[in-house]
Formats: C-alpha cells, sequence, structure tokens
C-alpha cells in the first residue's frame, strides 16, 4: 500500500483554474443536470443525462455522443459530496478512476481542482491511449470556462 500512496503522480491528472465566476454558480452548472450536458466532455461531445443523483452512493448514468457518431456509455458513483466545497466520484467503465473536484470560494471567483486518480500508472496510460483522457480532462476544463462566460454581466 505504501508504494501506491507514492506514485500518485504518475497516476493522476488535474485540471486546476481561477475560474470567474461565483462559487454558487459553478456549483450550479456542476451539479445540475440541465447545465452539466451542455458543457460536459471533450470538444465536439454532447450529452444524454439519464440520472444524476448528487449523494453519496448516488448514480450518474450518461451517454456522451462523440463528433464521430460513437456513443459512450458512462457509469458513475459519487462517493462524497460536500455541498460547495467538494465532488468526489467514481467512474466505473470505459476506464476506471476516481475524481475529486474541489471548490475553493476566492472572493467572486472560483478555484477549481480536478483530480483524476488511476489505480496504476499503466491504466492512466492506457485510458489515454484508448480516449485520449490527458487531452479530453483539459478540453473538458476549457468547455467549463466557457461555459460560465455565457452567465457574465456587464
Amino acid at each position: 500500500m505504501q508504494s501506491v500512496k507514492n506514485n500518485i503522480s504518475e497516476r493522476e491528472l488535474i485540471f486546476t483554474r481561477l475560474l470567474d465566476a461565483p462559487l454558487r454558480m459553478v456549483w450550479e452548472v456542476w451539479t445540475s443536470p440541465a447545465h452539466i450536458a451542455l458543457w460536459w466532455g471533450p470538444d465536439g461531445f454532447t450529452n444524454t443525462i439519464r440520472t444524476m443523483d448528487i449523494k453519496p452512493g448516488g448514480k450518474w448514468e450518461l451517454t456522451m455522443h462523440g463528433p464521430d457518431g460513437r456513443d459512450y456509455e458512462i457509469h458513475i458513483v459519487f462517493r462524497e459530496i460536500i455541498k460547495e466545497q467538494r465532488i468526489v466520484y467514481e467512474q466505473l467503465n470505459q476506464f476506471k478512476c476516481v475524481a475529486t473536484i474541489d471548490f475553493e470560494r476566492r472572493g467572486n471567483k472560483t478555484m477549481l481542482r480536478w483530480q483524476m486518480l488511476f489505480e496504476s500508472r499503466e491504466s492512466l496510460v492506457q485510458a489515454a491511449k484508448d480516449y485520449g483522457v490527458d487531452i479530453g480532462l483539459k478540453q473538458t476544463g476549457e468547455r467549463l470556462v466557457n461555459y460560465l462566460q455565457k452567465f457574465k454581466t456587464n
């Protein structure tokens, strides 16, 4: 078990950003199926959210529709929910990982830290090769940033 803890950096992907949006808004776009369906996934993807029960043990089932016409059925279980602070979920298929999203209020902005942790370096490398998760996390994070810009008041 000690070796697993020591190699976290080799088996994680991280997206961090200071979002130009208040914490309450960022939390809403993360936890509302109507919102998350509009920004979730890499560039060109759309989503059909079938279930999104935001509570520990709650299921999140969605279909990600790729720009190439392929559909990806995703099954997720929420492990930890702390309102406006943290979401932890476990993705159970396609590739497996545990994602932790931390939200921190910074005045009228929000610091977001999104970590995807894989069982091993090899499983991360395989998920990057098969599904492009490394690029996908960055693109999904950027889609969130762009989506939040729609709510800016001038």
